[in-house]
């Protein structure tokens, strides 16, 4: 079966009653848990940005305190599912303000957590591409905000 182009789709949830729309999305958020996410960020989180960021911030706090510190291998893979899942959450936001201060607060948990970030060449990668990651979503911020995200990426 081939997917139908967002216009057709767009144009076809116009002409449905709000029951059965309403009965689309219900259907929609049982099947996948991806698409119940984001049902749940869009009609729970999408208005209160900034308590979506708060709320990602103590998933971040939460999952750095179950990394298993012991060896550097477990580190790596604690961060790695750590950086997918937060790939996933800022991928419902869409706002760059938003992905820019999540990346940033995760650069400064695994700096601050002691990590040795030089002397494993995947961690060492996955902390730089955070990096250029923020860089990446910072240009296309306003100016004042670039300056205040800008000072807290140097002392990183």
């Amino acid at each position: 079966m081939k997917a139908a182009s967002l216009a057709d789709i767009k144009r076809e949830l116009k002409q449905r009653t709000p029951e059965e729309v309403l009965a689309i999305c219900l259907r929609l958020g049982r099947f996948k848990k991806d698409n119940k996410e984001l049902l749940t960020y869009l009609l729970f989180e999408a208005g209160d940005e900034l308590g979506y960021i708060k709320l990602l911030k103590e998933d971040i706090d939460d999952m750095m305190e179950e990394i298993n510190m012991s060896h550097l291998y477990y580190v790596k893979k604690g961060l790695q599912k750590i950086v997918r899942s937060l790939n996933k959450s800022l991928r419902y936001s869409g706002q760059k303000q938003t992905e820019v201060e999540v990346r940033l607060y995760l650069c400064r948990c695994i700096k601050d957590s002691g990590i040795a970030i030089n002397r494993h060449p995947t961690i060492k990668n996955l902390y730089h591409r955070e990096i250029t990651r923020i860089k990446k979503a910072l240009t296309s911020l306003h100016e004042d905000l670039q300056a205040d995200y800008q000072y807290e990426l140097e002392k990183l």
